[in-house]
């Protein structure tokens, strides 16, 4: 059947369960599918504001030159790390940045070297939220971050009930505005009670978006005389598999979550409760006419912040990162440029057994220099001799370096020697592949990284592995893609480095007038509630 057939009783079942698997999304990155039916507190000192009444007093003394902003990103660093960086930003333009998550994220975050400039001058201040107590997730689970993948519904469900304490959060601090993520638009309707504007700030793209929104609004006849086949843009869908592999996810996150509270976790409802705007991680010059489509159906502004990435050498103790990069670095000055295939698969996707050893043998038949990163889930680790092939690290040394969990990703891309990038096509891999001018040879396994991965090969700086009617991975297709783009450098392959790298140039030009239309909004949406008051 074809993706842009009319829809099949897998894209029904999908459809209905759409909130549902939202949800799941939390787990990287990133969008997600269409709303229903559609497809506490340790007193703690230096950085940790404490909300009592002597800070409540020491708020109220605040500068009146800057607008207090309240930033509040889902418990995920591939969340976290954006709402960073737009904080960062908006700290330089004047606002006055308290930064709201649980004790384990804050713990590192205190740490961040390249935050110190804001906490030494007070323009960004972090925010404890203290989330009710399950015997199961103690404190060091509140975060995604190495959470064993069956507590991942008890987390959504601890931070959905910490409302109270963040409500208390509101109107103790009673900032000018709130910046929040897809899954609490609970935020946004807390914010109103005490008449404070809130923002959505979405960090994956448009493009997924816009053909999540359009089908929510397609199935629930929010568009007059359209219907789920008229999506106007058919370089995005989804495949046969793809659907199934979704619903079956969804189905199973369904029985573990009250109905209730997917219903208050809906992402069509977080754009709903926005003030106007949303703001995007992302650039107009990658998917300008996803932007203006998402406006259209979501009937909100959106705004391109531009990618929000570090794009810094990836944080490590000082010890861990030299010696990757005298490795690395070592291994990759010894090979021709554009040679090296670099594989990743973000942070929380692990593959399966069989899915190692399809892409080590296709590893093999392509004869490419590689560095590959191989991940486990938490308790679940095994030697690298163990998870792949027999003799299989003997076999190619000489061409290749294997890494265990993992490896300075910028590093690797933005050296001449990477060629492509095997990539989930999380949105923060997406973004970085531009950035550094690298092809991405897509190989998407769930949430929005289907979407990434036709987005890619549309504007032309990506093509996709396939795999077959079943959703495997083959080791005959990981051969052939690498192959064309990093061995032999054919039609394709001099195509799409030639493509990475125009983009890549025009991506890091200019952009400060988005992130400046951006800011002035909000100072708008801050003065207007500072008028009313």
């Amino acid at each position: 059947m074809s993706a842009t057939c009319k829809m099949s009783k897998y894209k029904r079942d999908w459809a209905h369960l759409t909130v549902n698997h939202v949800i799941c999304l939390c787990k990287l990155l990133y969008i997600y599918s269409a709303a229903l039916p559609f497809l506490r507190a340790k007193k703690t000192t230096g950085l940790f504001q404490r909300f009592n009444q002597s800070a409540m007093e020491k708020t109220s003394k605040e500068s009146n030159s800057r607008f207090r902003v309240l930033m509040f990103p889902w418990l995920a660093h591939g969340h976290i790390s954006p709402f960073l960086e737009l904080s960062k930003r908006l700290a330089k333009n004047n606002f006055q940045i308290y930064f709201c998550s649980t004790e384990i994220n804050l713990s590192f975050i205190k740490k961040d070297r390249n935050l110190e400039e804001y906490f030494s001058n007070q323009s960004m201040k972090l925010v404890q939220l203290d989330l009710p107590h399950f015997p199961e997730l103690p404190r060091h689970y509140h975060t995604t971050k190495n959470l064993p993948s069956h507590l991942n519904q008890t987390l959504h469900h601890a931070f959905n009930l910490g409302k109270t304490n963040f409500q208390n959060i509101l109107n103790t601090l009673k900032p000018d505005l709130l910046i929040y993520d897809m899954f609490q638009p609970w935020a946004s309707e807390l914010a109103s009670l005490i008449h404070v504007p809130s923002v959505l700030f979405l960090v994956t793209g448009a493009a997924s978006w816009s053909w999540v929104y359009f089908h929510h609004l397609a199935f629930n006849k929010g568009f007059p005389g359209v219907n789920e086949t008229s999506y106007p843009f058919p370089a995005i869908f989804l495949r046969d598999y793809e659907i199934k592999k979704m619903a079956a996810v969804v189905e199973e996150f369904k029985k573990k979550i009250p109905e209730e509270a997917l219903l208050d976790l809906s992402p069509t409802k977080s754009f709903e409760v926005s003030s106007d705007i949303v703001l995007m991680k992302s650039r107009r010059e990658i998917e300008g006419k996803y932007i203006d489509h998402l406006s259209s159906c979501c009937k909100r502004k959106m705004i391109a912040v531009g990618p929000l990435a570090e794009l810094k050498h990836d944080d490590a103790k000082e010890g861990e990162l030299e010696e990757a990069d005298s490795h690395l670095i070592e291994f990759l000055n010894g090979r021709d440029e554009s040679s090296v295939v670099y594989f990743s698969f973000g942070s929380e996707t692990f593959l399966s057994r069989e899915e190692r050893e399809e892409m080590a043998y296709g590893l093999e038949l392509s004869n490419a220099n590689f560095i590959w990163v191989v991940r486990f889930p938490v308790g679940h680790a095994i030697a690298l001799e163990e998870a792949l092939p027999q003799g299989f690290l003997e076999r190619v040394k000489e061409r290749g370096v294997v890494l265990d969990g993992w490896a300075p990703q910028a590093k690797i891309l933005e050296h001449p020697s990477t060629g492509g990038f095997v990539s989930h096509c999380g949105w923060s891999s997406f973004i970085e592949s531009i950035y550094y001018g690298v092809p991405l040879l897509a190989l998407p396994m769930l949430y929005d990284q289907p979407w990434n991965a036709r987005l890619a090969v549309e504007i032309g700086v990506g093509t996709e592995i396939l795999k077959d009617e079943n959703g495997q991975i083959k080791r005959e297709e990981v051969a052939k893609v690498i192959k064309q783009v990093v061995v032999e450098k054919k039609e394709l392959g001099e195509l799409l480095i030639q493509n990475a790298k125009e983009l890549s140039h025009k991506f890091r030009e200019g952009g400060e007038e988005e992130l400046h239309e951006a800011v002035d909004k909000l100072r708008s949406l801050c003065s207007k509630n500072k008028w009313q008051e």
